[in-house]
């Protein structure tokens, strides 16, 4: 499936008002601090892990493009996906932080959103089914209720956003393959910051996400690469064995610190290609995850501080000018004199991670450029030493991602896009 990003060039919604970089980082902020809210309560009520057999026959593969969301207005990723018998095409963003998949759909009891494409109507669908209050599927759900005999499902996300309507099953379309009575929100009363997108598909390890449900199809592997947002090509969100692995560095997927997330053990940076003195007990204390819905990458603050001081010495013997913040980015510089050179040099940043993994961060995900004469770096310190750090997405453009349910790993293989 091809992933673009919804501002991108690519996305199937360009020409729609983009929002601000200010915006952009506030909802960022907005939903670090929901996962850190998460990642508390799951902590304090000691939920395990959800559980689920992945067959050892019938796997395949399946492949979509992938682009930026930002022409959608959530400065995220989206790709474009096909439901209903016959199957309606929708763009929905796509996120390893959630579980439930939704999207708006007729008739809007409520409030919906504006949305690009023609909202889903399940009366148009030979496949749709309500799913009923008595089905175990109803009760995994984390919020739920009742109707005429009919499972509701709601979702509140850390930006104050909702989706609440049916929850139903009927048949998912990935790049011409099908996932029979796939388990969705029939959203009905929706609200908040999606853009124009039709909904969200929700690639997280909870029992009601595609990954878990698709288990036995794709053997709980899945894979995407994030293009850069300035560039003409596109990404992909690949399902199954042939999701591209041969070269990822892998790192171990922890799985023992609740549902949903895709945890790793972050253990040191490096700038310029030195390893930074940063005590391992930081990064041990804080957790990490890899996520798609964060755009920047947040650390500790004894790992960031450190951080900044070695870019910030960096660019200082490269001549570069500093430039005032930006929102919740406090090392910012001036390329607009650079640039007319046609390049800018930067120095080198790298991720190192448990089992010898390392990403070597792209060019284009060590600076977040407002503007050229206001480009910063992408990555911000968490209020406390113990907040989980969270690998956003910008850190993660060109790389292909891969989650490995099955071996429980997760791998980075540079210049997949």
């Amino acid at each position: 499936m091809p992933i673009v990003h919804q501002h991108g060039p690519c996305s199937p919604l360009a020409g729609n008002k983009a929002p601000s970089h200010e915006e952009i980082l506030a909802a960022d902020q907005r939903r670090v601090e929901s996962i850190r809210r998460r990642v508390y309560e799951t902590t304090a009520r000691g939920r395990g892990r959800p559980s689920s057999t992945v067959a050892t026959s019938d796997w395949t593969s399946t492949n979509l493009p992938a682009s930026s969301g930002s022409a959608l207005g959530t400065g995220n990723y989206v790709v474009t996906i096909g439901l209903g018998t016959p199957s309606e095409r929708f763009t929905v963003v796509f996120d390893t932080g959630s579980d439930t998949t939704w999207v708006q759909c007729q008739p809007c009891v409520a409030y919906c959103y504006p949305q690009q494409e023609p909202l889903f109507d399940p009366t148009r669908s030979a496949t749709y089914a309500n799913i009923s209050c008595a089905s175990p599927y109803c009760t995994d759900l984390d919020v739920s209720g009742c109707t005429g005999g009919h499972c509701i499902y709601g979702v509140q996300y850390g930006d104050g956003s909702i989706t609440v309507g049916f929850y139903a099953q009927d048949t998912l379309t990935l790049a011409g393959d099908q996932v029979a009575a796939f388990r969705f929100g029939c959203g009905e009363r929706n609200k908040g910051l999606f853009g124009r997108t039709a909904g969200l598909m929700g690639l997280g390890r909870g029992k009601s996400s595609l990954t878990v449900q698709a288990a036995a199809k794709y053997r709980g592997v899945f894979a995407y690469c994030l293009p850069a947002t300035s560039s003409a090509t596109t990404g992909f969100l690949d399902f199954g064995p042939g999701a591209p692995a041969a070269n990822a560095r892998v790192t171990p997927m922890l799985v023992d610190d609740g549902p949903t997330f895709y945890y790793v053990a972050l253990t040191g940076i490096k700038v310029g290609g030195r390893l930074l003195p940063v005590p391992a007990s930081v990064f041990s204390a804080a957790g990490a995850l890899v996520d798609s819905g964060t755009v920047i990458t947040r650390l500790p603050p004894k790992a960031y501080e450190p951080l900044r001081a070695a870019f910030a010495a960096g660019m200082e013997k490269l001549g570069y000018k500093k430039a005032p913040a930006f929102s919740i980015l406090d090392t910012c510089y001036d390329l607009s004199s650079a640039a007319q050179g046609g390049s800018v040099a930067l120095p080198a940043v790298a991720l190192v991670f448990r089992g010898g993994a390392c990403l070597d961060v792209d060019a284009s995900g060590i600076l977040y450029v407002a503007d050229l004469s206001q480009a910063c770096l992408a990555f911000a310190a968490n209020q406390e030493d113990t907040d989980v750090a969270i690998i956003g997405n910008t850190q993660q453009k060109t790389y292909g991602v891969v989650y490995d349910i099955g071996r429980r790993v997760v791998g980075f293989a540079p210049g997949a896009c």
